[in-house]
């Protein structure tokens, strides 16, 4: 346990939720505390409440007080770390914002290295794709073994998962599988273990599932291998278990402006003219959980797709949550892309050099 200084952490009422996902991903504290001109501390802000408000329908430009929790636990400056210590207990916190008589933030008091159990739910990254939107740098390479900063994309993906617990993964490969495997044999070196799925043709996002040895007896990850982000699966599973979903689909924000004045008509006469309209959606973000039982519908050795799976499981009537990513989170699917992502890497995931 150690006393931070808070002041990297702290924004106004009045900045914005997307504000509040950069000090987010940026400090890796997980925290954000919401603090007026006074310095007194008026909320806080954790991916989950940006996930509720995105939910509700706020937007990532809206104001970070319309997400923040409102009634934080706190610790008081005149009270014993025993007592902070307690509080946090109490409640299952790894923060606690500490303020004196007057509300005044003076500190943060945090678990520092928290240790994070092992996690027996599955990883399965989908590996096989021919990258050809990247091409030529994918005509000897695989895309999830492209180098963004010092390491392969994959590899930063493994050891942020890794990070979180997870040890159990599943590698489908095809296109150039073999420099995947020689690069990371049994996953030893980073704590995990890998058991790889060969494609013998182009399965889909989804056909892979079939060939899975083993059936998971818990809910699983199913994951595109060429996507950096910083997203807490940990929170993805139990969101999916609390909503008592068949399949989450992890969600991303996308606004799309209109460069025109828009024009609506009801026949022929001009009922609406919008100048330049905003349209906000959720788009696909290329990562889900699955319960087990989800597997009886995938065929065997077949291409096949995730959301033909999500469409044959709302067929039936049954549940399909979708969770927004609040933290960084990057297609690395054309150059653009790609050389954003170079650039990210500096920000969100040098650390991970270190590891492993």
């Amino acid at each position: 346990m150690q006393l931070f200084d808070w002041h990297s952490i702290a924004i106004s009422p009045s900045d914005s939720i997307r504000e509040a996902l950069t000090v987010l991903d940026q400090q890796s504290l997980q925290i954000v505390l919401v603090v007026d001109d006074n310095q007194a501390l008026v909320g806080t802000v954790t991916d989950g409440d940006v996930r509720r408000a995105l939910l509700r329908g706020e937007t990532l430009n809206s104001e970070v007080s319309s997400a923040m929790n409102r009634s934080p636990t706190i610790g008081l400056n005149n009270e014993t770390e025993v007592v902070w210590h307690q509080k946090m207990l109490r409640k299952s916190l790894r923060h606690l914002p500490i303020a004196d008589e007057n509300n005044k933030v003076i500190g943060l008091y945090y678990q520092k290295g928290q240790v994070t159990e092992v996690r027996k739910n599955p990883i399965v990254l989908m590996l096989g794709g021919q990258g050809m939107r990247l091409r030529p740098l994918t005509e000897t390479v695989p895309k999830p073994m492209l180098m963004v900063g010092n390491q392969p994309i994959l590899e930063t993906i493994v050891k942020h998962i890794a990070e979180q617990g997870f040890t159990e993964f599943y590698f489908c490969i095809n296109y150039l599988g073999e420099q995947i495997r020689k690069h990371f044999g049994n996953g030893e070196k980073w704590g995990i273990n890998i058991t790889y799925i060969q494609e013998n043709a182009a399965m889909g996002t989804a056909g892979a599932l079939s060939l899975l040895p083993l059936l998971p007896k818990e809910p699983f990850i199913v994951m595109n291998g060429d996507l950096l982000t910083k997203i807490n699966l940990c929170s993805l599973i139990k969101f999916h278990k609390e909503h008592d979903n068949k399949v989450t689909a992890c969600v991303r924000e996308y606004t799309q402006q209109v460069p025109y004045g828009v024009v609506e008509l009801d026949g022929s006469y001009v009922s609406q003219m919008v100048e330049k309209p905003s349209y906000r959606y959720f788009v696909n973000a290329g990562i889900y959980c699955l319960s087990p039982e989800t597997l009886q519908l995938v065929p065997q050795n077949e291409f096949y797709d995730m959301p033909t799976l999500i469409a044959e499981i709302l067929s039936d009537k049954e549940k399909v949550g979708g969770f927004p990513i609040t933290e960084y989170w990057m297609d690395i699917g054309q150059m653009p892309d790609f050389e954003q992502a170079q650039m990210d890497y500096e920000v969100y995931f040098n650390h991970l050099d270190e590891v492993g």
